[in-house]
Order: structure tokens, then sequence, then C-alpha cells
């Protein structure tokens, strides 16, 4: 382990640390590989070529081994538990193709997991338990609009504390009670959802938490255009921001009121689109 892997995890809190068998070729495999896995100060990954060992690190408040895993099969790798879908396989290089030994065996377990799945879907649910699993994300958007909200007002304190509050609901969802289509997203954009509002907490400076903001709106865009909200989300745009190259937010009023710039120029911008 390199001296920059043992600084990382001396950062991570709550540390647990598990191998696991994880497929690939060469170094070029392994730069991938360990960037798709790690995390700031929450998750760290360790792979050997030679071996095909990952050694995991991560904080066990706020990832878990399937969820770090998840994020690398995204990247095409296959895990002893998750494959990688065929489109991120394809997309590696030619050199990093490695004999997927374990895809009959994954594609198995997921078979049966479907099976037991439809088996089990003959039982009792909870009334309440589809409301509950689609709420995780109702939240994480509404905690979203808090933070926009305090950066209309251009206070910087209560957006850190909005966020903190944010990041909280970001770590809490489970991924396992998402529909497919939102599960597929939710990895994609879950490392910059985790460090955009990371960022934003840790600061009281308005003008570092609004470029972070603006990186944070692209992925909660991606996030609520598939998800179901009780409420049509409004998608706005001023033109000014982002040293005038435009910014976007989301927003549940239809009512303009800019987040990058508060009472400067707090009507400018206009609604793109509405998500239903």
């Amino acid at each position: 382990m390199s001296l920059s892997i043992t600084v990382s995890n001396a950062q991570i809190k709550n540390a647990k640390t598990e191998t696991v068998k994880i497929y690939g070729h060469c170094g070029m495999c392994e730069k991938t590989i360990e960037k798709a896995g790690n995390l700031k100060k929450v998750a760290s990954v360790d792979w050997d070529k030679d071996t095909k060992m990952a050694t995991l690190t991560y904080d066990t408040k706020k990832t878990n081994q399937a969820e770090i895993l998840k994020r690398i099969a995204l990247a095409g790798y296959d895990s002893e538990s998750f494959l990688a879908p065929d489109a991120a396989f394809s997309k590696l290089p030619n050199c990093c193709q490695y004999d997927r030994v374990n895809k009959t065996a994954v594609e198995a377990t997921a078979s049966n997991m479907t099976m037991n799945s439809t088996a089990n879907s003959n039982q009792t649910i909870p009334a309440n338990t589809e409301k509950q699993e689609a709420n995780q994300l109702n939240t994480v958007f509404d905690n979203y609009v808090a933070v926009k909200d305090a950066l209309v007002q251009t206070n910087g304190t209560n957006a850190s504390e909005k966020s903190k509050i944010l990041l909280t609901t970001i770590n809490a969802v489970k991924m396992d009670k998402l529909a497919m289509d939102v599960h597929m997203v939710w990895m994609k954009v879950l490392a910059d959802l985790q460090e955009d509002a990371s960022h934003i907490a840790e600061t009281k400076d308005v003008s570092h938490q609004r470029d972070h903001f603006m990186r944070l709106s692209k992925s909660i865009y991606a996030l609520m255009k598939v998800a179901k909200y009780e409420q049509p989300i409004y998608y706005q745009f001023c033109p000014m921001a982002n040293d005038g190259k435009g910014a976007n937010w989301l927003s549940k009023e239809n009512t303009v009121k800019n987040p990058y710039y508060g009472a400067q120029m707090m009507n400018c911008g206009k609604t793109v689109e509405t998500i239903k």
C-alpha cells in the first residue's frame, strides 16, 4: 500500500477494511478501478493487478461495500458481487478487456434475485412502503431546495447548515430500494452529490458555495428527471452566472429567485424546463 493510500485511509472515520476480488488486467485498470471506488474521506480502494484483489476501506456510517462495488461496475469492472454493464465493459481499452470469468455466476445470482423478487411480490407489503422508498429522493430534493433558498438570501452560514442536512439525507438513501432506472442514475451522480454537498457544508464562503452549487444542480437535475416528485419542478437558468457562461438550478416555484446573485440580481433568469 502506497503512502498516499495510507494517508487517505487515516482520514476515513468509522473505518472498516475488507478485501474483495475485482477483475481487470493492467496498470490502467488499476487507475480506473481505484478512481471509481475512491471517495474523499469516505472510501479508499487499493487494487492489485497481479492478484486481482482489492482492499476496500470505508466509513461505515456513510457508505458500504455494495455502493463501492457498484461504482466500480459502472466503470466496467466485474467483481464477485456485481457485473459491469456490457456497454461499460465494451468502452474499456482493448488492453483492459479482461476475461469475464465471473459473468455467468453474477448473472445467475441476478436471475435468482429477480425470481425471488417475483415470488415475493405476492406477499403482503405495507401500504406505505412504496411511498417511503420514493420519499428518499423527495427528501434529498427538499434539502437541495433549502440550500438554494439560503444562497438566494446570500447566507453562507445557513447554506452550510442546510448542506450538512442535505449530505446526511444523501448518505441515508438506500439504493436497493430505488427503481432500476433511478438506481442507475443515482450510482452515476452519487460521488458528485457527496463531494459538492460536502464543499458547501464545509465553508461559509458564499462564492465558493455557489461554485459547487452549480455542479450540485447538474447532479440533482439528472436525478429528478427520472425520479418522481409530487409537484412540478422548475429548471431555471441565469445567463450571467459562471462568468457569463450561465448556470442552472431547480426550484419548486416558477418565479425566479436567483441563487447565484441573490438581492444583486434577484430576478435574473428564466424557467427553461418544467419537470413533471
